[in-house]
C-alpha cells in the first residue's frame, strides 16, 4: 500500500497525470472518498496523463463519460446516485470491469465495499466481490484539512 500526502487540487491532479502516463489497457481504479475529498481532481490528471484534451467532469447524472482521443479511452463512473450493489448491476456497468482502455469509478465502495477484494474465480453478476480479474487499483482519499489530501492506493490483479 502506497500513500501519498497532495498539498492541492494540482498535486492530486499530478498524481493522476503521473498514474495515466503508465496505465496500461485493463486498468480500473476505484476511488473513494467524500464530497469534494478531490476524485474527479484525479480523474482530470489521469486524462491528461491519457493525452485527452477534452475537458473532464464528473459524470453525476449520466452514470458514465467516455473520453478518446488519447493513447487509451477512458471511462469515467460516477456512483454516486447509486446506493447498492443491485442498482449498479441493474445500470449494467459491469462491462466496464473488462475496459478496452481505462476505468476509473468515483464512490467504488458502493459497488465493491470498503474493502475491495480480488478472488482468483471468475466474477459473476450474483456475487461480485472482486472488482476485475485485471489490474485494480483502489485508491481511498481522505480529507485531513482544506487543502491537504491523503491519497492511499494499493494495486490487485494481474
Amino acid at each position: 500500500m502506497a500513500t501519498n500526502i497532495s498539498h492541492s487540487p494540482a498535486e492530486t491532479g499530478a498524481l493522476g497525470e503521473r498514474w495515466g502516463r503508465a496505465a496500461q489497457r485493463g486498468l480500473v481504479i476505484g476511488l473513494s472518498g467524500d464530497l469534494g475529498a478531490g476524485k474527479t481532481q484525479l480523474v482530470k490528471g489521469l486524462a491528461r496523463g491519457l493525452g485527452i484534451t477534452a475537458r473532464v467532469h464528473s459524470p453525476s447524472f449520466t452514470l458514465v463519460n467516455v473520453y478518446g482521443g488519447g493513447r487509451l479511452t477512458l471511462f469515467h463512473l460516477d456512483l454516486y446516485r447509486l446506493e447498492t450493489r443491485e442498482q449498479i448491476l441493474a445500470a449494467g456497468l459491469e462491462e466496464y470491469l473488462q475496459p478496452d482502455g481505462v476505468t476509473a469509478i468515483e464512490w467504488a465502495e458502493r459497488w465493491f465495499g470498503s474493502e475491495p477484494r480480488i478472488s482468483k474465480t471468475e466474477h459473476s453478476t450474483s456475487d461480485i466481490r472482486h472488482p476485475t480479474s485485471n489490474l485494480f487499483r483502489a485508491v481511498k482519499i481522505d480529507t485531513l484539512s482544506e487543502t491537504e489530501r491523503r491519497i492511499t492506493y494499493e494495486d490487485f490483479g494481474a
